[in-house]
């Protein structure tokens, strides 16, 4: 469990970023999952899209993809999910 600083700190971290994955009308898919999860095993934090046509809950998808991929949501912010899962080799020294 991760503490406020330490999310505060990912936040600017991912403020800066692009998003690298998108999610559109089929919401949260097996491939979408495994996809996301190799990707946040080698960078820890990862930023995603939630494209318009998404007919699901936003928090609510930012939740099932966390809870999918063992990650952490750090933010949801207008379209925008933000995901931390420490890898093995941490990249990211937290505060």
């Amino acid at each position: 469990m991760l503490t406020t600083k330490q999310k505060v700190y990912l936040r600017s971290l991912a403020q800066t970023e692009k998003p690298v994955f998108q999610i559109g009308r089929d919401a949260i898919s097996d491939n979408l999952i495994n996809t996301v999860n190799n990707y946040l095993n080698k960078h820890e934090l990862v930023k995603i899209s939630v494209l318009k046509n998404c007919e699901e809950d936003l928090k609510e998808v930012a939740f099932d993809l966390a809870r999918l991929t063992k990650s952490e949501c750090i933010q949801v912010i207008g379209r925008q999910i933000v995901l931390y899962k420490r890898s093995k080799e941490p990249k990211i020294i937290l505060p």
